[in-house]
């Protein structure tokens, strides 16, 4: 499905709460493709976090991250991805985008299906996750999800691990979106999670997206190589061993 263009902003000074402003779906799915072309706030937008994710609403709750964080003027944003699995997170990557994320529009997707999940930017493949059950670590393959969005401030962390602070007097902080599109199983009901389970009834079920392709592959590592900046399967200090599903992920 395609809407017009529209845009959230966060303007308010920040008291004792955190300001956001944001958005969400109507419906639950469970799998499916999600995508967004979004342009990101321009200027000093050190401690603001623009967020597209996914998110189930339970205690062990699953969730599927695109965070974008500010910076300070004339520094790169950065991308941080994360997948929280029965309410455990812990796998952040982050990496440098190849453009300047707020001079125009850019398309960022998910393909999320019983397999693997998949994270895009302008089609490249920027991080996979696949289901990796049989070894132990949980897959998000029976929580649905809605699909959110949020603007919201977070100078306590996201720029500099909060050393830079979000400056009011640049407010009112405004991303801008266009082509939001679901092609996804709605899940609202248990009769429909049923449905939804059952594999190759849509086209990102089908075999061809069990896995990246071969060019798919070449164009991750180009990313790993060249615009990765942290990933949780190659800290040793936080992990002397690495989690066992990057192995898998062909992230070590």
């Amino acid at each position: 499905m395609g809407y017009a263009s529209f845009i959230e902003r966060v303007n308010e000074i920040p008291d004792a709460a955190r300001v956001s402003t944001g958005f969400q779906s109507k419906n639950s799915y469970l799998f499916g493709h999600f995508s967004m072309r979004m342009k990101l706030v321009g200027g000093d937008s050190a401690g603001v976090v623009t967020a597209f994710y996914l998110s189930s609403q339970t205690n062990e709750h699953d969730e599927i991250d695109f965070e974008f964080l500010g910076n300070r003027t004339g520094q790169p944003y950065i991308l941080q991805t994360n997948v929280f699995t029965g309410g455990k997170g812990d796998r952040e990557q982050r990496i440098y985008l190849w453009y300047d994320p707020t001079k125009g529009f850019h398309d960022y997707g998910i393909i999320w299906n019983m397999d693997m999940l998949a994270f895009f930017v302008d089609n490249t493949p920027i991080r996979v996750f696949k289901n990796s059950k049989d070894l132990g670590v949980k897959y998000p393959f029976n929580q649905p999800m809605k699909l959110y969005s949020s603007l919201w401030e977070a100078d306590d962390w996201a720029t500099r691990g909060g050393l830079e602070k979000t400056n009011w007097a640049n407010a009112p902080f405004i991303a801008s979106y266009t082509s939001f599109h679901i092609d996804g199983c709605v899940a609202s009901t248990p009769q429909e999670v049923q449905v939804c389970s059952t594999r190759g009834l849509k086209w990102w079920d089908q075999p061809a997206f069990k896995d990246l392709d071969g060019e798919q592959y070449r164009r991750l590592r180009w990313v790993r190589r060249k615009f990765t900046i942290y990933n949780y399967c190659s800290d040793k200090a936080r992990y002397p061993t690495p989690p066992i599903e990057c192995s898998r992920d062909r992230d070590v």
